[in-house]
């Protein structure tokens, strides 16, 4: 008889540090590896775990639009525009989810999975809405900003095995680094009341950004 693994806290079973298998998680997570500095690689796998205990927490990880390969990819690849392949001529949201889109598609991927997770990437720093989408934009929005501290309260039991497991390595300089980069490349690359623009504004203004400062004193340091 199979013996029923131990419950994590909030619910969830198995090993917190488990990752999906298959061609699709592989093919997500060899782009993302390919394209981003290694401090924000961990970034994109730590969301990932943070997503997944925040759907246990919920209570949403039975439901019938929870999708773990979905949920990974999403993840795994939001930051792929900070990589080279990046035209640079819309924001590094859109061109991350298009990236994305691009490798599922590749794969063979359903078109509706390819919009989701299109949608949850393309969101992904926009307030107020993705709570109003589907299933996976809200998971993958509220995962990625976890890691910016916002209800670390919520994972703090198995904060310590993730951050060991993937370490910070002062992410949220190199990713700001990355966005702004991206960013310069063209006009059309941060377009005003964008994060991108914001942070550009920022980083002129003082040498350093909000969202620096927020991970710096926030739950997490860097």
């Amino acid at each position: 008889m199979t013996k029923t693994p131990p419950a994590l806290p909030n619910g969830l079973y198995g090993d917190v540090l488990a990752l999906p298998s298959g061609p699709l998680a592989e093919a997500s997570f060899a782009a993302a590896r390919a394209a981003m500095h290694p401090s924000v690689l961990n970034h994109c796998i730590r969301g990932f775990y943070w997503s997944r205990l925040f759907a246990a927490h919920k209570g949403v990880l039975d439901d019938a639009d929870y999708n773990e390969e979905l949920l990974f990819a999403a993840n795994v690849m939001h930051d792929l525009a900070t990589g080279p392949d990046a035209p640079g001529l819309l924001r590094f949201e859109v061109e991350s989810a298009d990236l994305a889109a691009a490798v599922l598609t590749g794969l063979g991927a359903p078109a509706r999975d390819v919009d989701k997770v299109w949608e949850a990437i393309a969101l992904h720093t926009t307030p107020q809405i993705p709570e109003r989408m589907g299933l996976l934009t809200h998971l993958t929005h509220e995962g990625i900003w976890i890691d910016f501290g916002k209800n670390a309260d919520l994972v703090a039991e198995e904060q310590s095995r993730i951050h060991a497991a993937y370490p910070r390595l002062q992410m949220v300089r190199h990713l700001a680094d990355e966005v702004l980069a991206h960013g310069a490349r063209s006009e059309t690359a941060a377009p005003a009341y964008t994060l991108t623009y914001q942070l550009a504004q920022e980083r002129a203004a003082d040498g350093v950004t909000s969202m620096e400062r927020g991970v710096i004193n926030g739950p997490w340091g860097e």
